[in-house]
């Protein structure tokens, strides 16, 4: 179970900023004041007085997922991070997804974005930084004119020369009301209730799916662990991964942002990267940026190497638990190391033999035997590991002295 960690101080600007009470965004301030409200008092008012039928809560998943999807896969991963190539077909698609989510246009949300990324923590530069608390991270950098999220899109050049990006930037007003009135209107006329149609699949579905996106911003840099660096305030949470499409592991993300995953392991819920990758079949995504696994194993590992490193100097024995700390971390360095190098060799062996017509008794040989000692360095590998866990678990069942 995740504990609330306190943000790490040594990641977080100290100085207050200049504008904490900077002019009320009143356009903001209504929307995100007045549309909670409302869903709060209309939604189970119809309901009870009315019902919903089992087609209105599909069509309000089913909206819940295009938005999001929209938001994670579109305006985040392609367009903030450029972590793989798209069609334009699906562009398009991304592009009215994000009017629907109503979260700004392309250009204002990856401006937003990217500047996050390049001061994150920084009180006076990062647009939506978690060092000012929960509400600020959340919606308050929204409700107000701050100059950390002043308009500048000097760092989205690349964007701006997409025609479909300045096709949604030119329409951006229209679209939303498309998407969250005409497009809720509709569907719920093909359900029989125009009403429940806009009550669920506009109004809630825009509530929820706004807020989702948002706490990313703000509880998964506050909720969760710091897997692989304490560079930035981002943790990894899967409970809040579940509810956004796959971003909450978040401490990755801030560590290797130019991967299409973010939840790295085969098991972690990143609906985003199952998308993205099932796109790649059909010829709609392409060039998809992966960090090699050394990379992240390396990463997590010197992570962990610095925690128990830290709780050493407070254990009785000191000295000596840190030398045995210092020959397994060197051991299984090495292991990993050794491990990257054989994988490589492998996997460029399997494939150069997918391109041969023939091949001789004596290559056959060599590839096997190559593939034997990738596999017992790959044994090694996991039991070094696991004598690794071993020894993390025995400190943090130690006490301080």
């Amino acid at each position: 179970m995740h504990e609330i960690e306190k943000t790490n101080i040594d990641s977080v600007t100290a100085n207050a900023p200049k504008d904490e009470h900077a002019p009320i965004n009143w356009t903001n301030m209504i929307l995100f004041t007045s549309t909670p409200l409302l869903a709060a008092i209309l939604v189970p008012w119809y309901g009870m007085v009315y019902g919903y039928s089992l087609y209105d809560w599909v069509a309000f998943i089913l909206m819940m997922g295009f938005c999001g999807i929209s938001i994670t896969a579109g305006y985040h991963r392609l367009w903030s991070h450029k972590a793989y190539k798209a069609h334009p077909i699906l562009r398009a698609i991304f592009a009215l997804g994000g009017a629907c989510a109503l979260q700004n246009d392309v250009f204002h949300w990856a401006s937003d974005h990217r500047r996050h990324h390049a001061f994150v923590d920084n009180n006076d530069r990062d647009p939506y930084s978690a060092g000012r608390g929960f509400w600020f991270s959340h919606i308050g950098w929204i409700v107000r004119h701050y100059e950390s999220s002043k308009e500048d899109f000097s760092n989205i050049k690349d964007l701006q020369r997409d025609p479909i990006l300045r096709w949604q930037h030119k329409h951006y007003l229209a679209l939303v009301l498309i998407m969250n009135i005409a497009l809720p209107s509709f569907l719920g006329y093909l359900g029989g209730s125009i009403m429940a149609g806009i009550l669920l699949s506009g109004l809630l579905r825009l509530v929820l799916s706004q807020h989702f996106t948002y706490l990313i911003n703000s509880l998964a840099h506050m909720w969760g662990k710091q897997t692989f660096s304490k560079k930035s305030s981002a943790r990894d949470n899967p409970v809040l991964a579940l509810l956004t499409y796959g971003e909450g592991y978040h401490n990755y993300h801030h560590t290797f942002q130019w991967d299409y995953r973010n939840g790295v392991r085969w098991w972690h819920y990143d609906p985003t990267k199952w998308l993205i990758r099932s796109c790649s079949w059909l010829g709609l995504t392409s060039d998809l940026k992966r960090v090699s696994p050394l990379m992240i194993e390396t990463a997590r590992l010197e992570m962990q190497y610095r925690m128990a490193s830290e709780k050493c100097s407070s254990l009785a024995n000191a000295d000596k638990w840190r030398e045995k700390l210092e020959e397994e971390y060197q051991q299984l360095k090495t292991t990993l190391d050794l491990w990257a190098q054989h994988r490589q060799e492998w996997y460029d062996s399997k494939t150069s033999q997918l391109h041969e017509q023939y091949e001789q008794l004596h290559e056959k040989w060599d590839q096997l035997a190559l593939r034997d000692k990738y596999r017992e360095v790959k044994y090694r590998l996991k039991l070094q590991r696991q004598r690794w866990q071993e020894l993390m678990q025995s400190f943090g069942n130690l006490q301080a002295a």
